[in-house]
């Protein structure tokens, strides 16, 4: 059975804000990671002891999954919207005109710049 194209986007809206829900309710270990990991022994683990909440519990069973299908998601995007020449004349011989590869507008396009922006 095939899917609706209306149907597929729904799910994959879905999908990307219940992983951005979840994210936003988590804790940040960016600040504990950098100590845990002096804690690092020569097993290569961190005995440590701490605190979850159920968002944290949450995200972190399904973190490793939706970071996979997130990146997978975002390099196809980018294999799709790549910079090419865009032929026509430039007033400047050192910066040719490009355009999108798929959607032909001028170079970054709107989704690569929507894809660019947030990981900086």
């Amino acid at each position: 059975m095939r899917i609706s194209p209306d149907r597929q986007r729904s799910r994959i809206r879905e999908r990307l804000e219940t992983i951005h829900a979840r994210s936003e309710k988590s804790t940040s270990w960016r600040t504990g990671a950098r100590f845990l990991l002096q804690l690092v022994n020569r097993d290569g683990l961190v005995p440590v002891r701490t605190r979850l909440t159920r968002e944290d519990l949450l995200f972190l069973s399904e973190a490793r999954e939706d970071v996979a299908a997130l990146s997978q998601m975002g390099l196809r995007v980018l294999a799709l919207h790549r910079p090419r020449q865009g032929g026509g004349l430039s007033s400047d011989p050192h910066t040719p005109l490009r355009r999108c590869h798929t959607c032909m507008t001028s170079w970054p396009c709107a989704t690569y710049r929507a894809l660019s922006e947030p990981l900086g």
